[in-house]
C-alpha cells in the first residue's frame, strides 16, 4: 500500500497525532509541517528527518506532494486553515473542538458541503475503551431506554495543562465549558442519542484567578508547565498565564432534542483526573468506576435495593492494542482518518456532532456568564446534516421536466 503523504499545520502539544500518523511504509508519512515557533520545529526535525519545514503553513497546503492535512494548531486558527485546506482540495483532519464559535464552525461545514473536500474531526474519546463499553451496553438494552445521563469530570492537571497557556483565554478557547468540554459533551449526545436543545449553565473563576504568580506578557512556559508531578495543592502553582479570565468550574444542565435531560460538571482543582459517567434508562442505570484499564462499568439493572456495591453486570474496562494516547484512542483515530481520506464512507466520528458539541458549549458559556440565563443551542441546516450523514456523498436532484 502506498504510503499517504500528510501535511501538518502545528506542532505543539497534539503534535503526537502527527506521530501517531506517521507510518512510513506501512500506510502514511508526514511529508510537510507547518510551525511558527522554532524550538518546535527543531523538535519536529527529528521526528520527521525527511519532511519539508516550514513557518508558513501556505508552504504546507500548496506542496504538490500532499494528499491530506492535519490541523493540530489551537482552537481559534481552525476555521481559517481548514477552510484554505478544502478550497485545495485536501482532506482535512481537524483536532477538536472544531473552532470556537458557532459561525466559525458552520463556515467549515460549508464550506466541505460546497466544495466536496473530505472533512474528518478529532474527537478520538468516541474510540476510548471505555466510551465503546458504554455505548455498546446502551445499544444492547442493559439500562433500557436512556432518559438522563451524568457526568462529571474532574481535571487534576487544570492548573499545569491549562492556566498556563492560551487555554486561559477566552479569546483564543470562549471558555473551558468549550474547549475541554467538548469532548464529553459529544460522549454524552452520542449515548443519548441526541443533541443538546436547551442549556442553562453556572460557573466562576474560584481558584486560579486569585493566585498572583503569573509569567510576563511574552515570557515563556515554564519547562515543567506540562507535568504530572508536584504543583499540588492548587496554591502552589507558579508562572501561570499572564491572562486568565476563563472559569475553572462549570456546572451544565441540558435538555436534548430527543427528551433527554443531562449534566455535566467540570473542576480544574481536583487532587484526581478522570471522568465519571452515569447513564440511567427506564430499566437500569450503568456507571464507570475510573476511565481506563483496571477500571469497570457497572449495570444495575435486575431489581429495586438500597445501597449495594455489587452491580448486576460488571464490565471490564478493556485495554486498547496501542496504549499510546488517549488510553488508546489516538492510533484508532487516526486509523480510521487514513481509511476516510482512502475510501471515504461513514465514520464513528461525525462534523455534524462536533459542530453541535461546539454550539452546546458556545450557548452554555453564554448562559454560564448571563447568571445562568436558559439558551437555546442553533440546529445546523437539514441539508449539510444529511450530507455529513450519508458520508460526506452528494445526491444529484432529478432533473424536473419543463
Amino acid at each position: 500500500m502506498t504510503d499517504l503523504r500528510l501535511g501538518v499545520l502545528g506542532y505543539g502539544l497534539r503534535g503526537s497525532l502527527a506521530r501517531t500518523a506517521h507510518r512510513p511504509g506501512s500506510g502514511a508519512r508526514v511529508t510537510a509541517l507547518a510551525e511558527p515557533d522554532p524550538r518546535a520545529r527543531a523538535e519536529a526535525a527529528v521526528a520527521f528527518p525527511e519532511a519539508l519545514l516550514t513557518a508558513d503553513h501556505r508552504e504546507v497546503l500548496a506542496h504538490t506532494g500532499i494528499d491530506a492535512v492535519l490541523i493540530l494548531t489551537p482552537d481559534h486558527t481552525h476555521a481559517d486553515l481548514a477552510c484554505e485546506a478544502l478550497h485545495a482540495g485536501k482532506p482535512v483532519f481537524v483536532e477538536k473542538p472544531l473552532d470556537i464559535s458557532v459561525e466559525r464552525c458552520d463556515t467549515i461545514l460549508r464550506t466541505a458541503y460546497e466544495t466536496g473536500t473530505r472533512l474528518y474531526i478529532g474527537h478520538n474519546m468516541r474510540h476510548m475503551p471505555v466510551v465503546r463499553l458504554m455505548r455498546d451496553l446502551v445499544r444492547r438494552g442493559a439500562v433500557g431506554e436512556v432518559k438522563t445521563v451524568w457526568i462529571r469530570h474532574f481535571v487534576g492537571y487544570g492548573g499545569d495543562w491549562y492556566f498556563k497557556d492560551w487555554h486561559a483565554e477566552r479569546r483564543y478557547t470562549t471558555g473551558l465549558l468549550l474547549q475541554k468540554a467538548a469532548h464529553d459533551i459529544d460522549v454524552l449526545h452520542w449515548l443519548a442519542g441526541g443533541y443538546a436543545r436547551d442549556v442553562q449553565a453556572l460557573g466562576d473563576l474560584m481558584v486560579y484567578g486569585d493566585n498572583p504568580h503569573r509569567r510576563e506578557p511574552g515570557e515563556p512556559k515554564a519547562d515543567d508547565w506540562y507535568t504530572k508531578d508536584g504543583h499540588w495543592p492548587p496554591h502552589t502553582q507558579r508562572a501561570l498565564n499572564p491572562v486568565i479570565d476563563v472559569e475553572d468550574v462549570s456546572l451544565l444542565n441540558m435538555r436534548l432534542d430527543n427528551g433527554v435531560l443531562a449534566a455535566y460538571q467540570q473542576c480544574h482543582f481536583t487532587p484526581d483526573y478522570w471522568r465519571n459517567y452515569t447513564v440511567i434508562g427506564d430499566a437500569g442505570r450503568l456507571e464507570n468506576f475510573g476511565d481506563g484499564p483496571g477500571g469497570c462499568v457497572k449495570v444495575w439493572n435486575a431489581r429495586r435495593s438500597g445501597y449495594r456495591p455489587e452491580a448486576d453486570e460488571v464490565h471490564g474496562i478493556p485495554a486498547a492494542e496501542d496504549e499510546a494516547g488517549h488510553g488508546g484512542a489516538d492510533p484508532l483515530l487516526m486509523d480510521e482518518f487514513l481509511r476516510f481520506v482512502r475510501e471515504g464512507g461513514r465514520t464513528d466520528t461525525s462534523p455534524v456532532a462536533a459542530r453541535m458539541a461546539v454550539a452546546t458549549g458556545v450557548r452554555a458559556t453564554a448562559s454560564l456568564r448571563d447568571g445562568g440565563t436558559p439558551r437555546r443551542v442553533p440546529p445546523l441546516d437539514g441539508d449539510m446534516v444529511a450530507y455529513f450523514e450519508r458520508g460526506q456523498v452528494r445526491v444529484s436532484r432529478p432533473a424536473t421536466r419543463p
